[in-house]
């Protein structure tokens, strides 16, 4: 019997369109196959790189917080040993070897004392911070005795020793210029002072307005004798006075001077008050100095004469400061212990002194 196979006759309309939709459907799917992947892999890339970034910064912000950290930690070397300096002359000593001992102590990386005879002048002015030595201690330590010149050398930066004394009249910027702030955060009065010279330049300065407050300190005393007569100087005198005060007067508008001196007769004659703005404070005694310094300390300005009194009282106003240069002679011994460089801020305003009387005496 023969079989009969059944030919297959041409597709009808409706398996075309199950052809054409079954494309379609696979050709979509195909679309979003390859879309998802490409979308996984380049979010995949974005993922890495922003991991990357992260991970940079991270680094990053791990390197400046351990070097953050690292400034944080280091802190100085703790200071060792046991610095101190002689406790020789009147006030302005007293700071000069204070302050230089401060600095040069902490320079050479040592734990600066002071003598008790030192606490107790300088304590009753100023807030100083530095210890003070027992007796006991100081007799028991083995020191090593340092001689200091007025002015700073580059050999005692490296001062070598535990147990150092230093000694001498040491008082010049040169040593402690570059912690300025440090030494005047020393040498702070203390409040029941300052109100007291606060109170006492209100009184003189009444009912006047843009008051510039120009303190003066006539050094006297033993220097009229010891000047001519040991170091061939002089002190100042009526003619130096007269130039600096007019300095003040042309410059401000309402200059009122106020005068401490251990001369104060002579300053009473020789100092030009026919104006009113010349004020005469002070008891006039060496043996009470503190009241005195801590008056023209709170000035604006400062005219000194010489003597380390009146350089650490233009040091601390910070003013224009107004002194007496040149009052020796260029043979002077007083020049092998003293530099007038070293003593004098570049900025202050040197008026040489008349040496007449010290040539007229070597040349009759």
């Amino acid at each position: 019997m023969k079989q009969t196979v059944a030919k297959a006759g041409p597709p009808s309309k409706m398996n075309k369109r199950f052809f054409w939709s079954t494309g379609i459907t696979l050709g979509v799917l195909v679309i979003m196959i390859f879309s998802y992947n490409y979308h996984v892999h380049l979010d995949v890339n974005m993922f890495n790189t922003l991991m990357r970034e992260r991970t940079m910064k991270n680094i990053s912000e791990e390197k400046v917080l351990k070097k953050e950290t690292d400034i944080v930690v280091s802190k100085p070397k703790p200071l060792t040993g046991i610095w101190t300096v002689n406790a020789i002359g009147r006030l302005g000593n007293l700071m000069g070897e204070y302050a230089t001992l401060y600095a040069l102590a902490k320079m050479n990386g040592h734990q600066a004392y002071i003598l008790p005879q030192m606490h107790n002048q300088l304590s009753k002015i100023f807030k100083i911070t530095l210890p003070t030595l027992q007796q006991d201690v100081i007799n028991r330590i083995k020191w090593r005795h340092y001689g200091l010149h007025d002015w700073m050398s580059d050999e005692y930066r490296h001062i070598e020793g535990e147990y150092v004394s230093l000694s001498g009249y040491p008082c010049s910027f040169t040593f402690y210029h570059h912690i300025k702030d440090e030494i005047l955060r020393e040498f702070t009065f203390h409040d029941f002072i300052k109100e007291e010279s606060y109170n006492y330049l209100a009184k003189i300065r009444g009912d006047r307005k843009n008051v510039t407050f120009v303190g003066i300190h006539v050094r006297r005393g033993d220097y009229v004798h010891v000047m001519p007569n040991t170091w061939k100087g002089v002190v100042a005198d009526k003619g130096y006075l007269q130039k600096a005060t007019d300095y003040f007067r042309q410059k401000y508008e309402n200059p009122l001077f106020v005068v401490t001196s251990n001369g104060m007769d002579w300053c009473k004659e020789n100092i030009n008050s026919s104006l009113g703005d010349v004020h005469f404070a002070g008891d006039g005694q060496e043996g009470s100095p503190g009241r005195d310094f801590a008056l023209l300390a709170h000035c604006n300005h400062t005219i000194m004469t010489i003597g380390t009194f009146g350089i650490w009282v233009g040091y601390l106003v910070g003013g224009e400061t107004i002194y007496l240069s040149n009052y020796t002679l260029p043979d002077s011994p007083f020049l092998k212990l003293f530099k007038y460089e070293a003593a004098f801020l570049p900025e202050w305003i040197g008026i040489p002194a008349d040496l007449s009387p010290l040539l007229n005496k070597k040349n009759p």
